[in-house]
């Protein structure tokens, strides 16, 4: 059985590992591959993983990490981005362990970090045409409220995200 604890240290490799490989599972029908290894390079290489690990609060609260059998299979984060307002930063799962409620367990360990700081709503940026991504936050509560740029993307390059929106209290 998986639980969710806080990440430390030694977990940066295994987070590193499963966020690329979850990356790239969800992606490549969505974006280049020259996008994916931009933002893999940027985001989850072990040196700025590593400054991410502890929580710096209110901004970031730090990695969580799904472990079952001393085997990281999901890491997720978020934070604080403005009085009131929570957001998902990141989360990713081992792909050869989806559909066993992994994501769910992160998710709500992430939704009870940012309420305990103050956080009545909260927010989650998707890609647009995420068939595994859109219907999950949807489950879970979260409503489609604009469509924008994606994070990360270039002028150059048309890839866009939903911005989802969950009431906390």
């Amino acid at each position: 059985m998986a639980i969710v604890r806080a990440a430390t240290a030694a977990d940066v490799d295994a987070i590193c590992d499963v966020c690329t490989r979850g990356y790239r599972a969800t992606y490549p029908e969505l974006l280049t591959p020259e996008y994916i290894d931009r933002v893999v390079a940027e985001f989850y290489q072990p040196a700025r993983v590593r400054t991410e690990v502890g929580a710096a609060p209110p901004h970031w609260l730090g990695y969580q990490v799904a472990e079952e059998d001393g085997r990281v299979l999901g890491a997720a984060g978020g934070g604080i981005t403005a009085p009131g307002t929570g957001e998902l930063f990141v989360i990713y799962l081992d792909p050869d362990h989806l559909r066993r409620g992994l994501g769910t367990l992160l998710l709500d360990r992430v939704i009870e970090q940012v309420a305990a700081a103050g956080a009545t709503q909260m927010w989650v940026s998707v890609l647009d045409g995420n068939t595994k991504g859109i219907p999950f936050y949807r489950a879970k509560g979260f409503e489609a409220v604009e469509r924008r740029r994606a994070f990360g993307a270039r002028e150059d390059e048309e890839v866009y995200s939903w911005r989802m929106l969950k009431p906390l209290s």
